[in-house]
């Protein structure tokens, strides 16, 4: 078998070298890895619920994924996309309940997207600054400005937005809601996976279109890969950093639109449960390509709501180690190949 042939299967090989190793962990607690990867399986994909709750993990992930999978193209490594989605859920929630009763949902719904994905571009704009005006590096800078943004929205929503004993704001405008796909298609799923699926997907064929059909696009990867070398040819390599940061952030503030407009309708502390840092798992994982983000972002939902399941089979922290292994497994299986296919 010559080794042009070998390779289309590596995708395949790597999730099996992954699964045999996920079930070596299993196994050495005491379960039976068979019984908890048909489990997992059962209950996410037998029933209209475990796939409503697969789908709706996964649209968060997909906008955090492009929230660094963006900045990643001009070799900026963008960790704030936590930061970023919090502040973009708080800037959606707070518009949100600033608008009139009544407001149509034509208006309200992207009025409230456009106050997220302009709070996260703000917020990593920031960091994007002080890269490019004062070398900053950014991965320090990003993960400062998490905390910042951890503290000064939970400052803001306990002092002063949240309702009388409780830890989350009013509701937002009702035409601001996102209809679920029980309302949309009557599945009767009774999950809560809704519409921003749709946003998210459209945006991420926005992302494949502005990289690879795009000169802006051209120009982010040029300055990514030669920035010197895009200088010389005319680019100006720190508008693009700068316009990929913004663009990731935007990115992570629309998460709010799954996990605001979509499903809880007002912002509360705790609202991203560390998606925006699961985000940089689905980047690195897709290679940073926006087609890629869709099957890692199921990839980890899948891991991510399956592991709730077979809780009574394997121990939380034990699956916990399970899905890291999966995904690194994934990740690395491949580059075994790599010089071999290399060589003549």
């Amino acid at each position: 078998m010559s080794k042009r042939s070998v390779k289309p299967f590596i995708p395949a090989l790597s999730l099996l070298f992954a699964l045999a190793a996920g079930s070596l962990i299993i196994a050495a607690t005491g379960s039976d890895p068979l019984e908890v990867w048909q489990k997992m399986l059962r209950s996410t994909f037998a029933s209209g619920y475990g796939i409503g709750q697969v789908l709706f993990r996964a649209t968060t992930l997909i906008f955090t994924g492009l929230a660094v999978a963006l900045p990643f193209r001009v070799r900026l490594f963008n960790i704030g996309g936590e930061g970023q989605l919090l502040m973009g859920a708080f800037a959606a929630a707070l518009c949100g309940i600033a608008l009139p009763v009544g407001t149509p949902a034509l208006v309200a719904a992207p009025a409230l997207m456009l106050a997220a994905a302009a709070a996260g571009a703000g917020w990593a704009l920031v960091a994007g600054w002080l890269k490019v005006r004062r070398g900053v590096n950014e991965v320090i800078s990003t993960i400062m400005l998490n905390f910042i943004a951890l503290a000064l929205t939970g400052y803001l929503l306990t002092n002063h937005f949240a309702v009388p004993s409780t830890v989350h704001t009013p509701a937002i405008t009702l035409g601001g809601w996102l209809p679920d796909f029980d309302t949309l298609f009557r599945l009767g799923w009774h999950s809560p996976a809704n519409l921003s699926l749709f946003v998210a997907l459209a945006v991420t064929a926005g992302a494949a279109v502005l990289l690879f059909r795009s000169r802006y696009g051209y120009g982010m990867i040029a300055s990514g890969l030669n920035p010197e070398a895009a200088r010389h040819a005319g680019i100006a390599t720190d508008r693009h950093s700068l316009g990929a940061m913004a663009m990731g952030g935007a990115m992570a503030g629309l998460a709010a639109s799954n996990l605001v407009l979509g499903y809880k309708h007002w912002f509360e502390a705790g609202l991203s449960t560390g998606a925006g840092f699961m985000g940089i798992a689905v980047a690195l994982l897709a290679g940073a390509n926006p087609a890629g983000i869709i099957v890692a972002a199921l990839l980890f939902a899948w891991l991510d709501y399956g592991g709730l399941a077979v809780n009574t089979l394997v121990p939380k922290d034990i699956f916990m180690m399970v899905q890291a292994i999966t995904i690194l497994s994934i990740i690395s299986f491949p580059a075994l190949f790599k010089s071999w296919l290399k060589e003549d």
